[in-house]
Parts: C-alpha cells; structure tokens; sequence
C-alpha cells in the first residue's frame, strides 16, 4: 500500500486589510459630505462651482491646442538623411568570391562584415584560414550587380581587410566547402585520372604540372620530393604515388597552410586507393555498318599500344608525334598515366586496339590527340574519340582545347570541325595548331591589392 496524505491549500483571511479598506471608504464619504454641505450652504457656492468648471473647460481646450500644435511640427519636421538602399531585385546581383587579410583578434571579422554590409553586400559563406600573423577570411559574397570590384576592395580595406583578392564565382560556388571537398575525394576514389582536376578545382586557378619521375625524352631524373610535400608562397610540391611529383603554382594568391594540407590529404588519398580507371565501355556502330567499342585505358594497355604502334605506317606515327618515329613508344607510358590526362581507346569485338585518344593537362590548358591505325581511317573512328574527349573536357569545367598536328593532316582538321564549335586556326612552319572554344573566357580576377 501507499499512504498518501492530502494537503488542504490554506486561505489566509486578510481581515486587517478589509478594516483598511472600510475606514477608508467612511473617511471618503464624510470628507464629500462636508465639501457638499459648505459649497451648497456657503455664500459664494454657486460661484465656485461655476469657475471650477469654467477652469476644467479651459484647461481640456488649452490642451486640444497644444498637442494638434505638437503633432504639426513633428510632420513638417526634415527627417535625417539616410542612404538609399538599393533594391538587389529590380537591380540584380552579382557573386564574387573575396578573400582578404584581418588582424587576428577580436572584432575584426565583425568590422569587416559590418562594412560590407554598409555596401549591401550578403555574405553567403565563410572559409577562415589561419596564419602567423593574421587571418585569411574566405567569403563568397552577393553583392549589388552595379558595385564593381573596386568598390568591394574599397569596403574591405574600410573593414580592416587588407591583400584583397576578388574573382567573379558562379552558382557551383554556391556549395559548402565541406560538401565540395567531399565530392572531389570521391571523383579521385572513382579515377585516378581526377586527381589534378580536383586539385585545381580545390585550389581555384592554377597551374598544375605532374613531372615524371624521369622524362620520356631521357635525361637526368627529376629531384625528389619530401613524403610530406613542399609548401613556398605561391608554390606546393607534392610527390606523386606514381613516381615523380605534382607541382601546383598560383602566383596571384599565395597558398596558406589550410589549403596546402588539403591538397596533401588529396594525394594520400589516392596514394592509398593506387592505380584505378573506371570500366566503362560503349559499343559504336560505325557509318559503314561495323562496330566498335570505346573505353577508358590505361598502363595496362601498354602491350597493346604497342602493338598498335608498330601496324602504324611511319607516316601516320610522324603527323601524331611531329618527331622521329623511333622515340614514339617513350610516349606511350607517359600518355597512358591517368595523371597526366584521360586516354579513350577504340577496340574490336577481338579487344584489339585499333585507335588512341588523349585528354592531355598542360598545366592551366588542355591538349586533345588521336592516333587512328591506318587500316581504320577515315572510317569515323576519329571522330567518335574526339566528341567524346571534348565531351569529358567539358564536363571537366574546361573553357578550351588545342590540338597540334600538320597543316597536312587533313583528317584531323576535318574531325575537329565536325564538333561544330568555335575553332581558332594557328599555323606556324607546316604546324597547324586548332583551338577549340568550349566556353567564354572568365573575367579577369583582382589581384591583391598592395
């Protein structure tokens, strides 16, 4: 059993208080009784209940008066100037992306955000990169379309920001840095040919360059590298898992250690994955009724690029190469390495490699070539490896493609204007180099400001 005990709620009777209250009232009473008894019975009573009223009408006028008069002047009043804002609607906006300097203690990254707020800027996202002697505060910001980059550099440095750099951004920069970090980890998990994509993607832009270990032409090999990378200003080392090393170079913007152990992270990663091509194929029917089947190669097909390389004429080998024909297989295993570009290979129904397309990085530009075996050409091989190599270059954010070859070369000159793109034609000496437009040139960033 459980006892339960009832608490009664207790009502204190305030008997003091009532008596207050009574006497009070009685002592209200008397006193009006004894006002009324003297007004009514006094000589001047009349007289004094008409001035009483007359001074209550007076004073409930007087005050009418007044406050109509008040309320006028707060109307007619100039109201202080304030600025406009500007309606980011009817006017449109703009991104940018900034990044600037701030001393590293409190309030400072307030003051800044407060002077950029003054210019109607919206600050959509903040990256802060910790330094010796401050911090570089990342930010991609919607601003008013009418403010231009210098007013954006004008309001930083008001903010206490200093080193200013400015680059118009776009809406895939509307992705957190977490998010877009996480999906380039998993592109470079899937091809190991992602790599310096998304070192460039994470680093925004820069010149990358992965050096063998040593040089298809021969030579001295190139100096090593430390496991844990080089880091100078403008200028990162890191070795590559595949011999040699990956050298990324932005002279505009020095890197800062946040960026550099990023990078770092990227290259273990795929150091730890090792050599990967995804095994995507797709089966082609050619104009002429044959089939063909086209997918991604690499250091596994040397033997067979090999192969392939001695049924070329030496013809064929000359307008791919544009050198002697003897120092064409030194190329082959540097052009099949995922990390200096994407190699598409067509293949029979036997499996035997019958043409090579190359995706090449040339540091901040990119290289497409093909080389068709001669009993396959003019067949449209070419052709379906070129659409697909720009294909990959667009969707790799690439705005152009070159390819070098002869002005003689009249198969790949057709195979290029057959993508019905925008093409640039340079000839130099028998040496026909056809650029491709794939999207308009960026504007200019804003260098940091002195």
């Amino acid at each position: 059993m459980t006892d339960e005990t009832t608490a009664k709620p207790h009502r204190a009777h305030h008997w003091r208080r009532d008596l207050v209250e009574l006497a009070a009232l009685f002592t209200a009473v008397a006193a009006a009784d004894t006002m009324a008894d003297t007004v009514v019975h006094g000589p001047d009573g009349p007289v004094l209940l008409a001035s009483s009223a007359a001074a209550l009408l007076a004073t409930t006028a007087f005050h009418t008066w007044w406050s109509r008069r008040t309320d006028g002047r707060r109307k007619a009043a100039p109201r202080p100037p304030q600025r406009p804002q500007q309606d980011t609607a009817a006017a449109g906006t703009a991104l940018w992306r900034m990044r600037t300097t701030v001393r590293d203690e409190p309030g400072s990254l307030a003051a800044l955000c407060t002077s950029l707020a003054r210019e109607g800027v919206d600050i959509l996202s903040l990256q802060t990169h910790p330094l010796t002697d401050g911090v570089v505060d990342e930010l991609l910001l919607r601003a008013p379309a009418a403010l231009a980059a210098t007013g954006l550099a004008d309001a930083a440095a008001a903010g206490g920001g200093r080193d200013t750099w400015l680059e118009r951004a776009d809406a895939h920069d509307l992705v957190d840095a977490p998010t877009r970090v996480l999906n380039l980890a998993t592109r470079t998990a899937l091809d190991a040919a992602e790599l310096p994509l998304a070192l460039r993607r994470l680093l925004g832009r820069c010149t990358i360059r992965s050096v063998p270990a040593r040089s298809p032409r021969g030579g001295a090999p190139s100096p090593p590298v430390p496991a844990e990378g080089v880091w100078e200003e403008t200028q990162m080392r890191l070795r590559d898992p595949s011999g040699g090393s990956i050298t990324i170079e932005r002279p505009y913007l020095p890197f800062t250690p946040t960026e550099f152990a990023r990078a770092r992270a990227l290259v273990e990663l795929d150091a730890r994955l090792g050599p990967r091509v995804p095994p995507r194929a797709d089966v082609l029917t050619l104009p002429e009724g044959g089939e063909i089947t086209v997918r991604r190669s690499g250091a596994g097909d040397l033997a067979a690029a090999r192969a392939m390389h001695e049924r070329c004429s030496a013809a064929t080998l000359a307008q791919r190469y544009h050198g002697p024909v003897g120092d064409a297989d030194r190329y082959l295993r540097h052009l099949l390495s995922p990390r200096f570009g994407r190699t598409l290979a067509a293949c029979t129904a036997a499996g035997r490699i019958v043409a090579l397309g190359h995706l090449l990085w040339d540091g901040d530009e990119t290289e497409v070539a093909l080389l068709v075996e001669d009993e396959w050409q003019r067949r449209g091989v070419g052709g379906e490896l070129l659409a697909r190599l720009v294909d990959l270059a667009v969707a790799d954010g690439c705005r152009s493609v070159y390819a070098v070859t002869r002005s003689s070369n009249t198969g790949m000159v057709a195979a290029m204007r057959a993508l019905d793109l925008p093409l640039d034609y340079q000839v130099e000496e028998g040496t026909l180099v056809i650029t491709v437009r794939l999207a308009p040139v960026p504007a200019p960033a804003l260098p940091p400001a002195p």
